[in-house]
């Protein structure tokens, strides 16, 4: 249940992430978990492990890692798109 768990608040991470940036990521459902994912990392790994804790994801740090994620993803995908 706890995986279960850590898969909903990743999702919820990464969609709120792209809230936030005004941009959606690819992929969907999908695509939130592992923004919320790889975000929590990236934001944990730089801004510290603080803040509220929901299923082992600093949250604070988890949404602003998410942010920035999905905003290079959106830009590389623009760059892409463009080239093409």
């Amino acid at each position: 249940m706890s995986f279960i768990w850590s898969l909903i608040i990743g999702g919820i991470i990464g969609w709120l992430a792209g809230l936030i940036v005004g941009r959606n990521i690819p992929g969907g459902i999908i695509g939130n978990i592992i923004a919320g994912f790889v975000g929590a990392w990236l934001g944990t790994a730089v801004l510290g492990n603080w803040g509220p804790h929901v299923s082992n994801f600093a949250i604070i740090p988890a949404i602003i890692g998410a942010a920035v994620l999905v905003l290079l993803v959106s830009f590389l995908m623009r760059a892409f798109r463009k080239a093409d």
